[in-house]
């Protein structure tokens, strides 16, 4: 009888921890594991904006891989174009050489001066929420090399005429709280979500798990 009852709540337990991760979820509009993807190719539905970009597989799991030459920034667009209520999240893998550093990003509404990227720089120890060219936040982030690196950026609107970016950070375990944002009064412009390399290290850089999710309306 005890073991009954024991089993039942541990059932209750994962059914409602469950619930409340669904719950914290918004509707996937795009996901991408390159497991369907050919080795050496890139996904059909990616706009390469520059960089040699291909699928590379170790230990039995693919991702999108830059190489760790030519040294300069390389980006790519994916998914549906979106103004606003969406969140992109991801796992990036870079590692250090000596005093040298990888910068990695994720990215929403394009490119150009209106689109978002959520920033690690390493050289920094910081993580920075762009506009443009433009560093609209930092905060300061002790990057983990040989690691892979969770980020999450999110645009949504606030109230009319107001629209909030946040984005946030992880290796093991995701803070509750968003650690960096900015509140803009200019509507964002529709783009598609992106990914940005700048292999400074000479090492190359991973993707991996790219999701973009509708954002809820009171987070």
């Amino acid at each position: 009888m005890n073991k009954l009852v024991r089993g039942l709540g541990a059932f209750v337990w994962v059914v409602s921890l469950t619930c409340t991760v669904i719950g914290q979820s918004g509707k996937a509009i795009y996901e991408n594991d390159f497991e369907k993807t050919g080795l050496n190719k890139v996904p059909d539905d990616f706009l390469v904006l520059d960089g040699q970009f291909a699928v590379r597989e170790e230990g039995g799991n693919r991702f999108l891989e830059l190489p760790g030459a030519p040294l300069d920034t390389f980006g790519v667009l994916f998914g549906p174009t979106e103004k606003e209520g969406v969140v992109v999240s991801g796992r990036i893998f870079g590692t250090g050489k000596g005093r040298r550093y990888p910068t990695f990003a994720l990215g929403l509404n394009g490119q150009g001066t209106s689109a978002y990227k959520l920033q690690v720089t390493p050289a920094k120890k910081a993580l920075e929420l762009f506009k443009g060219d433009e560093v609209k936040a930092s905060v300061p982030y002790e990057w983990n090399s040989g690691a892979w690196t969770r980020l999450r950026l999110q645009v949504r609107k606030v109230k009319e005429g107001e629209w909030r970016v946040e984005g946030k950070v992880w290796t093991d375990k995701e803070p509750s709280a968003w650690m960096v944002s900015v509140d803009e009064k200019e509507q964002p412009v529709a783009g598609r979500a992106s990914i940005w390399g700048s292999p400074y290290a000479t090492t190359p850089i991973r993707f991996d798990d790219l999701l973009v999710i509708s954002a809820k309306e009171k987070p």
